[in-house]
């Protein structure tokens, strides 16, 4: 399958880092950016237009304008699927995002502690109102592992990404634990679903 990764976090565009690409998108004859692309996945993001050190300080207009610039006129070519990160919360990148484009439907992640769950709960609430199926939700930083001993720990709560997705009438997705190796193979650009992916993780 064909699929692109636009990064929709304005204001703290994480995918360059994570997909390890650099570099401004090349234009096309008729003036539209060509994604970069890495791992087979064609990527957009802020990230590549900025400076990586430099904050984005814009008001909600400009921001749902960029988001608009980066969902109309980028070069996507044939995909069969276009996979939109976007950042916590139900601001206005979201209402923008499913503004402009018919949208197959929204997986929510959550850490499973009650502070992140309140977010989580109007996140799925805000898409249902615009009539976006809710897919379901991800339960992140699930379980931290000691790497010496094995002993788990929850550290930011047991199930409650479930419990929510109880009373939502929604399916969970998945776990994603709270390990080392995630988080060094995101900051090198390694994700590890490609380079351990064989691993528990």
């Amino acid at each position: 399958k064909e699929v692109g990764l636009l990064d929709a976090d304005i204001y703290g565009p994480s995918i360059p880092k994570m997909m390890n690409l650099k570099g401004n998108p090349e234009l096309t004859p008729k003036n539209l950016m060509r994604p970069l692309k890495n791992y087979g996945i064609a990527c957009m993001s802020m990230g590549f237009l900025i400076e990586e050190t430099a904050p984005v300080v814009w008001r909600g207009l400009m921001v749902m304008s960029a988001v608009e610039k980066l969902l109309r006129q980028v070069d996507w070519g044939q995909l069969d699927y276009l996979v939109i990160d976007m950042p916590p919360g139900t601001g206005d990148v979201q209402l923008s995002v499913s503004q402009n484009i018919p949208i197959a439907g929204a997986v929510i992640v959550s850490t499973p502690q009650d502070v992140a769950l309140l977010d989580a709960r109007k996140g799925a609430e805000m898409f249902r109102k615009v009539h976006v199926p809710v897919l379901g939700l991800v339960q992140n930083m699930s379980v931290f592992q000691c790497p010496k001993c094995k002993h788990e720990t929850h550290i930011f709560g047991a199930d409650g990404v479930r419990d929510l997705a109880k009373t939502l009438g929604l399916d969970i997705l998945g776990d994603v634990p709270l390990h080392i190796s995630i988080r060094e193979t995101c900051d090198s650009g390694q994700p590890v679903v490609i380079s351990q992916p064989q691993s528990d993780a």
